[in-house]
Parts: structure tokens; sequence; C-alpha cells
């Protein structure tokens, strides 16, 4: 017999609560999965609760071995509900979408991930698995009390340095884990540059132009200069076992465009750590002449971002302004010919990335240019405009399963590897 879980719903003040008789459901394109035990997780410390207003929950009626769209709760019919979700901790990959429907005059969600959550026996239980073991935003690992701790003793050593007090912001204001890191003196830093980019990604977390869409985050709004950077650089390799240092965040455009203080920086750095330490960029890849420039003076690693491996699908999310997909390619190549370690930020999404048409060409993608590693991360975006933006691409009839897509990715390439993080050169497998 399926465990069933339990329907989760919110009411107009964001309580939730569980709905006897009826089960959870996910979703992922049109469709709609009840949750059960065996194909869930208990939901990782550090997720969160989301509400989703101007939604209706789609739940699983189990007397009647049916879905239905819930209006009102079921008990108390004068009560209004809407859908509930959970945004996962980083380390895993949604498997289903919670599933709801919209009303008439529903606006963008925020950008978040929605995944798929309900109740059983006392614990909230995620269609969700883990890609990666490492603790490095385990957000009970970074008090802040400690955080604050490390602010100050790092904004006494430089005083003056804008991008230390930029990072101060990401830390307390927006609660990056990646600048909380920095201060705690763990894992990566993040080296946040760029005041633009050159792709206009309708996911963008530091700029939506002319949206309905609102950032979650502001994006930098000047240029560190290469001394700044290289002190926050070699700060943190010098006190960090296995440090890596990122170019490329979420408060900011696209770091290759940058590069005039980039590549200087990456001397400085250089110059002053040797080979220690690992120096990563997270871009879009759209400048493989950039790409070498900056491989030549000492960068170790690149992280693609990617949603598809097709090119009117990449093209449908990240909407290129003056690069083409070939380029992207062409990085990757440069990436290759210089014996560098190549991840690809795979942004994915149940009900699109699943589909057979996706996953050949994903296997297709990794036959022809192998990479070193993939890191699963879900797309934050409302992912009923997402499934409406892929229009015709999305194959839904073919669904695997995202699990059953991840198994597949790892069966015809064992030496791949899979994870979230960005790892340290001491972990790189060729």
């Amino acid at each position: 017999m399926n465990k069933f879980l339990r329907a989760l719903v919110a009411n107009e003040k964001g309580e939730f609560f569980d709905l006897d008789g009826y089960a959870a459901v996910g979703m992922a394109g049109s469709k709609l999965i009840p949750l059960i035990e065996s194909e869930t997780i208990n939901m990782p410390a550090g997720g969160e609760h989301l509400f989703l207003p101007e939604r209706r929950p789609i739940v699983y009626n189990i007397e009647l071995g049916d879905f239905e769209i819930l209006t009102t709760n079921p008990y108390v019919p004068s009560e209004r509900v809407f859908p509930l979700a959970a945004f996962n901790t980083p380390g895993y990959t949604i498997c289903l979408v919670s599933a709801y429907a919209e009303e008439p005059a529903a606006v963008h969600l925020p950008l978040f991930s929605y995944g798929a959550v309900g109740w059983w026996r006392g614990a909230f239980r995620v269609a969700s698995f883990r890609v990666d073991w490492e603790r490095r935003q385990d957000l009970r690992l970074m008090p802040m009390d400690m955080v604050k701790g490390g602010i100050n003793r790092i904004r006494s050593l430089m005083p003056a340095n804008r991008l230390r007090s930029h990072l101060e912001t990401c830390a307390l204001r927006y609660g990056c884990p990646a600048a909380k890191n920095f201060f705690l003196k763990r894992f990566e830093a993040p080296l946040p540059t760029s005041t633009r980019c050159n792709a206009r990604c309708w996911g963008c977390l530091s700029l939506q132009k002319e949206s309905p869409i609102s950032s979650t985050q502001e994006r930098i709004e000047f240029t560190p200069t290469p001394e700044e950077i290289a002190e926050i650089a070699i700060h943190h390799i010098k006190n960090v076992r296995r440090a890596v240092v990122s170019f490329g965040q979420g408060c900011e455009g696209e770091p290759l465009l940058a590069a005039e203080v980039i590549e200087p920086a990456i001397r400085l750095i250089r110059k002053v750590v040797g080979t220690e330490g690992t120096i990563n960029i997270n871009t879009n890849a759209s400048l493989p002449s950039v790409v070498e420039r900056l491989f030549r003076v000492g960068l170790d690693s690149i992280r693609v971002s990617m949603n598809s491996m097709r090119r009117v699908c990449y093209d449908a999310y990240f909407r290129p302004k003056g690069y083409e997909f070939d380029d992207v390619v062409e990085s990757i190549e440069v990436a290759r010919r210089y014996n560098k370690f190549v991840s690809i930020n795979y942004i994915n999404l149940p009900g699109f990335t699943d589909s057979t048409a996706e996953v050949e060409a994903l296997l297709g993608f990794l036959d022809n240019y192998p990479v070193n590693m993939i890191q699963w991360r879900n797309l934050n975006f409302d992912p009923v405009r997402y499934w409406q933006i892929m229009g015709d691409y999305n194959q839904e009839s073919g669904l695997i399963g995202i699990p059953q897509a991840f198994d597949r990715v790892q069966s015809a390439f064992p030496n791949l590897q899979s994870g979230y993080f960005n790892p340290p050169k001491e972990k790189f497998r060729s």
C-alpha cells in the first residue's frame, strides 16, 4: 500500500497545517504525482517553508482516488487555503514542484525554487535528494555572533577595502552563506566584481529591468580594484585549508566583463600565495578569449551556467547579448586545452530537465565535451512561467524523473563528479 504524505496548506495568515484524508502532491509540468514516504526524505535542516499567494493547492483525495484543487479548507469552508512549498537546503536537488493552480491574475513568484512538501508521522518530508554531502552552507555552522566577530576582525585588518564592506552587507542584510563563510574563515570566499552583464537571464538574482519580478539582492555598484580583490583572496587562502575563492556571485553581473581588474588581481594573488588556494570563476563563459587570458595568469577552474544543452532552450532562458551558444562551448574547449577543471552549473527544474529530449541532449553534450563535474542546481524561478517560456521545447510526454536523469548521467559517465559546490583543487578528478 502507498504510504501517502498528508497534504499541507496555509491560511491567509501564513499559518500552515495538514489535512486529514488528503495526500500532498508534486508536479512536473502538467504531470501530477501524489507524494509517498518511500520517494521522499525528511526535510533537511535549514530549509524554509514558502507561502504561495494567488494560487490554489492541488491535493489528492485518498478516498476518491482523484486530484482536487482546493479553494477553501474542506473542514472549515469559510477559511481560504493556499499552497505550501519547500525551499530546500543547498546541496539538495528537488524532484517535484509543489502542486498548485494559478488564479487568473496571479503574478510572478519570487526567485526561489518551490519543492513539493508533505507531512508524515510528525515530520516534514520533501521530494528531494542529496547531491553534495559537504556542509559548506549549513546554517547551523554559521552562528551570527561568530559571523559578526569575524566581520569586526577583518574590518580592522582591511578598513579601507570596499569589497570587504560590500561582503559585510551580503552577510548581514541578505544572509549570503558565501559571505558568511569568508568572515568565518571557511571553505569558499566570494569575490563579486562586475557591475555589468551580457545576458538577460529570466532568473537574474541581482537585476530585473522592466520586469514584474523582484530581484533578491542588490547588484554591486562599484568595480573593486585589483588590490582590493587580492587582499580579500589572499587573506582567505592564507587562513583556510583547501581554500576556494570565486568570481561570479549572485550580487554581480558577468565577471568576464570585468577582466580588466580580475586579470591583474589574479596575478597579485598568485604572486603572494603561489599555487596555494583554488581560484575559480562562475560565469556564462561568453568570452573564450578572456577565459584563456585568465587561465594563463593562474585561474584554476571554471563553472559554466547552463539550463540546457539545446541551443534554443539555452537562448530562451539566458537571452544572450553579443555572444552565442557556440562561444560557451568554445570556452569549455579552451579550459580543456589548458587542462583546467570545468563544472557545469546545471540549472534544473522537474518537468523540463527530466524530459527525454533534455536528458539525451545532456548525454550527447558530455560525450562531445567531457567536463569534470555537474553541479545539480535548482532553478530559482517561477516554475509555471519557466515551462511556458520553454513552450514547444518542453516535451513533457517523455519525462523520466530527476533522480532517473541523474542516474542515467552517472551510469553513462562514472568518472564525472556530481555535486553542488565548487571543489578545491585537492578534490579535482581528471
